[in-house]
């Protein structure tokens, strides 16, 4: 298991209060963040307990939090690996390529590229709300295609696949899809049909989470040992987003939002460097990377229900992300 070496630092104490209300507003049982900083970890925090119940287990390093959407970036990454070994030709290849149940009329000119940058315009697989290309939407249905897509070009499930190549390599023992519920899972009282990474039940400690953004920011080179090539990483975080979308929208890699430059309805803040990337949970969970000042910032919620009166999540993640930026350049 990696193991940084910890500081003591209480430089990210207004950062963890900061996290700390926002677990209050959003009436979340726990909260918790990590930072790692010039490779080693410089802030820890874990408040809060995992469910309402009497007696619930108190939030520590243990606890795999939901992580949502988040979960992209693990797909995001499969993608990249099957572009490097030749299995995908080109993210501008058609959809329809690789999938032979999908109908060709409705999926039509659909691309790789369009379904990681959430591009696709699909607002379901029986109609569009846009051509390809030409907007951005955020959802999960270029997401399930691209899970099928992994099925079939390695025969196996996505969850099966990132264990043969980066779970048991990094001695991830808190990572993974969880189809029951055990007392070192934040549970949100979901029904799952299984654990094979086709649905959003990705739980991760707070550790791992922001071990996986290391795993990105050294570019998959651990301990001397490349994980997977170092391309694989590179290409997940560049940004590959069709270049004439409307400058206020976002840019994305393989489903990490990049920077490149401020835009209104990106999650990066405005603050950040360009080159840092970002992904998000409808839960709260967030991992930043800021490759300008070698950090990884993680924050974990269990947030269940609908964000309250008054709240802005843009405003709260860009909130964040420019107050790990704000310490991170200074230490």
């Amino acid at each position: 298991m990696l193991n940084l070496q910890k500081t003591e630092n209480t430089t990210f104490n207004e950062l963890n209060d900061y996290v700390l209300r926002v677990k209050n507003e959003l009436s979340a049982t726990a909260a918790a963040t990590c930072i790692i900083h010039h490779d080693r970890i410089v802030n820890e925090w874990y408040s809060g307990v995992h469910t309402e119940s009497t007696g619930s287990r108190l939030v520590d390093e243990e606890s795999q939090f939901h992580v949502a959407s988040v979960r992209k970036t693990y797909l995001g990454l499969a993608i990249s690996l099957a572009l490097y070994e030749g299995k995908i030709c080109s993210i501008d290849d058609d959809v329809a390529i690789y999938l032979d149940d999908v109908d060709t009329v409705v999926v039509g000119n659909t691309t790789i590229r369009h379904l990681l940058t959430h591009t696709h315009g699909f607002g379901d697989l029986h109609h569009r709300l846009f051509l390809p290309g030409t907007d951005w939407k955020y959802n999960n249905v270029g997401v399930n295609l691209l899970i099928k897509i992994i099925r079939k070009l390695y025969h196996m499930p996505l969850s099966q696949l990132l264990e043969e190549r980066v779970f048991t390599p990094m001695s991830f023992s808190h990572t993974g899809w969880r189809k029951e519920p055990n007392e070192k899972l934040v549970w949100l009282n979901e029904q799952y049909k299984d654990n094979q990474g086709d649905e959003a039940n990705l739980f991760v400690s707070t550790k791992e989470l922001v071990y996986w953004g290391y795993l990105h920011l050294k570019r998959g080179a651990m301990h001397g040992q490349q994980i997977l090539p170092r391309e694989v990483f590179e290409q997940a975080t560049t940004i590959i987003s069709p270049p004439d979308l409307e400058r206020q929208l976002p840019r994305n890699g393989f489903f990490w939002f990049v920077q490149d430059e401020p835009r209104a309805s990106t999650e990066l803040g405005d603050e950040l460097p360009s080159g840092s990337f970002q992904i998000l949970g409808i839960t709260g969970c967030a991992c930043l990377v800021i490759p300008k000042y070698r950090t990884v910032a993680v924050r974990m919620y269990n947030q269940t229900g609908p964000n309250p009166a008054g709240y802005d999540y843009l405003e709260d993640i860009k909130t964040f992300g420019n107050l790990v930026n704000k310490y991170a350049q200074y230490l």
